[in-house]
């Protein structure tokens, strides 16, 4: 911690990220664990490519939002973190809403309109019409990250709002309305919170709450930085004191109670920005990754008895192969090679490049630095990133948000700007990934400071879109232009019974001939946001699944049998798979 007296050299400290912070001690990194690897899978590639471009229509369809980060001239720390948002069907009419996190002026600042929090429901066909007083969550708070899902189990879902503390809670009446539950809740978590993740860790049918906190810091406390040694910058989380994460339980009718000591996280020493919920050695109950902002990342394994042990080490995510605690903002999980566990993509700052933590068995190593993956990415400072199957041919490709955290920061670094455009991957199937987010639109070319980010089926034609929150700016919807019916899609909504209502924690497996996908039902991942609960599976040109299999949270397995492409089903635990709606004809 450095005193408040003494300036900070941050082009120094900017130097020194690229390569990690000084005084880091060296662990063994994955590659040199004596721990087996698997052996390797026969992979075969994705289908030939197909163009798929996007469109910016966040004026058109009615998401009139302006972010709002306090900056007034004094360059404080949480100005430069932007915030995020998420996708929920609040109302139960089977598309999705959009809810979007936002920040306020602070005191003695002004801000030139008011800052509130929104939410937008979508018509259905991809039009948005603001209800957030309507609501009641039109708030002035100095938000960061959302959350959601049904905490009491009654089939509405619910919002957990992070930020500059206390967190808010709100309960879903079901009538289009929230109650602001926070103070009896046992969760409005006092410090500066960022990601938070709903995750039934205790498998008792209810969700539980994992929350990210960052550092200690307020205005009082605020330290001088510099890039020029006169006037004030933006400080690195190196100058402050980290906050622990922290882990509720729920005990029932939007009740919890503070666990972390008793299960272990607080062992778990970071800047935590992002979480994200995966069974990495598939033992059946939910573990926890977290990403740390120049602190080694955390991994969180679920000992099924209530309590957690971290093996972030020992596993190989929480440093670089060079032994090297990054500046990790933004973090997902999948099976992006169609093989069963499931690796990490975490997003880092500029000049030290995406990580994609391929797990190998209990053991993860860094694909991204000998491939097209790390190279695309080197000097991008990523924020929200997600996997997700934007061709619909059954491989998760990859959506990068990128911007950077200092305004000034060409000053110090010429080739690396503020603004940054977002990186989008084309998984090759094959294990490698090609970057195509300058021959996919023209929204995808203009550069942004993007931070969270999230995907949908916003407009109802069973393909997935985007939206990218702009720190200081209006967000960007990005309408998926599809596959001109050459791809064909399943999506997939879980209702628990004795699971949770929302199904979180649910894994489907679809079968087409001898290729097999997985997909979880998960809340968190990205940076700050959270993308919708159904799950998209792309069958590529086949028109049906040739079989599909449910893991219930609670272990329970069950088979649905067959399932025609291009349908929306309603899948309920214990019960059949119901056809919501089909989608639209395919030229």
């Amino acid at each position: 911690m450095q005193s408040s007296g003494k300036p900070l050299i941050l082009a120094a400290a900017l130097a020194l990220t690229a390569c990690g912070p000084a005084g880091q001690s060296l662990p063994p990194t994955a590659s040199s664990s004596s721990k087996p690897s698997s052996p390797s899978p026969t992979l075969s590639a994705a289908p030939p490519g197909i163009s798929v471009e996007f469109r910016d229509d966040a004026q058109r369809s009615g998401v009139d939002f302006v972010h709002v980060n306090g900056a007034f001239g004094k360059k404080w720390l949480p100005e430069t973190m932007g915030s995020g948002l998420a996708f929920l069907d609040y109302d139960n009419d089977g598309d999705q809403d959009l809810f979007l996190v936002n920040g306020r002026a602070w005191s003695g600042g002004s801000s030139g309109r008011p800052a509130r929090q929104a939410l937008y429901r979508n018509d259905g066909k991809g039009h948005f019409d603001e209800v957030s007083r309507q609501a009641g969550l039109d708030l002035e708070y100095y938000g960061m990250g959302v959350s959601a899902g049904d905490v009491n189990n009654d089939g509405h879902v619910d919002l957990y709002l992070t930020g500059l503390g206390p967190n808010h809670l709100f309960l879903n009446r079901g009538d289009g309305t929230f109650a602001d539950v926070s103070s009896s809740s046992g969760a409005a978590d006092p410090g500066w919170s960022t990601s938070a993740a709903f995750v039934d860790y205790d498998r008792d049918g209810d969700l539980d709450l994992f929350v990210c906190n960052y550092v200690k810091w307020s205005p009082e406390t605020d330290l001088f930085c510099t890039l020029d040694g006169k006037r004030k910058s933006y400080c690195t989380p190196e100058s402050y004191q980290g906050e622990p994460s922290r882990l509720y339980r729920n005990d029932g009718e939007g009740r919890f109670t503070d666990v972390s000591e008793s299960a272990g996280i607080l062992k778990g020493k970071g800047k935590s920005l992002g979480v994200a919920v995966l069974d990495y050695n598939l033992d059946g109950w939910p573990d926890l990754a977290v990403a740390n902002d120049t602190q080694p990342n955390l991994l969180f394994k679920n000992g099924g008895d209530g309590t957690f042990q971290e093996v972030g080490v020992e596993t190989g995510m929480a440093y670089s192969e060079s032994g090297v605690a990054r500046g990790a903002m933004g973090i997902d999980s999948a099976d992006y090679l169609n093989r069963g566990p499931e690796s990490l993509l975490i997003g880092n700052f500029s000049n030290q490049m995406l990580a994609l933590y391929h797990n190998a068995g209990e053991v993860f190593i860094d694909k991204a630095p000998t491939s097209t993956l790390g190279q695309a990415s080197l000097l991008y400072l990523a924020f929200g990133l997600f996997f997700f199957d934007y061709d619909l041919d059954g491989y998760e490709d990859i959506l990068v948000a990128n911007g950077h955290v200092e305004d000034e920061i060409q000053a110090v670094q010429e080739q690396v700007s503020y603004e940054e455009r977002p990186l989008l991957f084309r998984n090759l199937g094959d294990g490698g990934f090609q970057e195509l987010g300058t021959k996919s639109g023209e929204a995808l070319a203009k550069p942004v400071v993007g931070r969270g980010a999230a995907y949908a089926d916003v407009d109802g034609d069973g393909d997935l879109d985007i939206v990218i929150g702009v720190n200081h700016g209006r967000p960007r919807l990005l309408l998926n232009s599809g596959t001109g019916g050459k791809h064909h899609f399943l999506r997939l909504t879980a209702e628990g019974t004795r699971s949770n209502r929302s199904g979180i924690g649910t894994v489907f497996t679809v079968r087409i001939g001898d290729r097999i996908q997985k997909r979880r039902v998960k809340s968190g991942s990205s940076y700050c946001s959270q993308s919708e609960l159904p799950v998209t599976f792309g069958l590529g040109a086949a028109e049906a699944a040739d079989e599909v299999q449910v893991l219930w949270p609670d272990g329970t397995k069950e088979t649905l049998g067959a399932l025609r492409g291009d349908r929306s089903y309603r899948v309920q635990e214990g019960g059949k798979a119901t056809a919501v709606g089909e989608g639209p004809s395919k030229p």
